[in-house]
């Protein structure tokens, strides 16, 4: 693993590192931005394209180098700050994560996959190889790891965005804080917070929907209890969470074993402190509904 560094948290935002809240000089200097890719669906890089007003403003401050999605392409170029999304799951992007960070003076890794392993994670559980052979005709000429792991399993990271997928308020908050050369705001907080000042009746104890939100990390808006639904945990485990309880609760609400550890793992399977969680309900609790 690579160092985590100093701790910083911020608004969906995690800081790893001095040179993460330095990337600007706050002088207005013109940012190098580079935007990649890796295992993923895109969505995070959607980010960036969905700021409308805001990225014609951002295109005035920065000079975006690399962003295959949009357009730049460059993948080797020297940047002040590059962002990732997505996962490292096959040798290939290893060498090339380590090519990015050697090109970039602040690496941000961005939404759950980048941080976590995302959804890809949930191929950690069983064996990969196992899996090819099932999905590809050749499987010899697939070439992937064993599990698919986050960017900072191979590369230090100097900030983390959370979310899946993560949100342009955040991303845009980042390239603010890199230009002005200050760290994002501190304070990391849990769900149930953005619920309870959006005055949104708690679903876990109103409606007894199996929710995430008293262990997810706040930062999404609370989208879903907004629509009376239950959090499926996008934003990955908060600060000081307690998932162990929340999966007795889970369990009370009349989850089977299976369920619990579904709900927890989805997502977030290469979080330590859900994956923990998960693996002590018990490893024959793998089948059953979805509840």
């Amino acid at each position: 693993m690579a160092p985590a560094g100093s701790s910083v948290e911020g608004h969906g935002v995690t800081s790893r590192s001095a040179q993460g809240r330095a990337a600007g000089d706050g002088r207005g200097t013109r940012l190098r931005v580079a935007v990649h890719k890796f295992g993923s669906c895109d969505g995070c890089q959607l980010a960036f394209l969905n700021a409308g007003e805001a990225l014609l403003a951002l295109a005035g401050r920065v000079d975006i180098v690399h962003f295959a999605e949009a357009g730049p392409y460059a993948p080797e170029a020297r940047v002040d700050v590059a962002f990732v999304e997505g996962s490292i799951g096959t040798p290939e992007e290893v060498e090339r994560i380590r090519q990015v960070r050697e090109h970039a003076r602040v690496l941000v890794a961005m939404g759950a996959c980048a941080t976590s392993g995302g959804v890809q994670a949930l191929r950690n559980l069983a064996q990969a190889a196992d899996w090819v052979a099932r999905t590809y005709p050749d499987p010899g000429a697939v070439h992937v790891l064993a599990e698919s792991r986050p960017v900072s399993a191979y590369v230090a990271v100097d900030l983390e965005l959370a979310g899946c997928p993560v949100t342009t308020r955040a991303v845009m908050e980042a390239v603010a804080s890199f230009l002005r050369g200050a760290p994002p705001p501190a304070a990391r907080e849990k769900l149930c917070l953005e619920c309870k000042r959006a005055g949104h009746p708690c679903v876990l104890v109103t409606r007894g929907e199996p929710c995430m939100g008293p262990v997810t990390e706040a930062g999404c808006g609370a989208l879903c209890p907004g629509l009376g639904r239950a959090c499926y945990g996008c934003f990955g485990p908060a600060e000081l969470s307690e998932p162990d309880a929340l999966a007795g609760r889970l369990a009370a609400l009349g989850l089977d074993p299976a369920a619990v550890r579904r709900r927890l793992l989805a997502i977030h399977a290469g979080a330590p402190a859900f994956a923990r969680a998960a693996a002590r309900i018990g490893e024959g609790a793998r089948g059953g509904d979805d509840g």
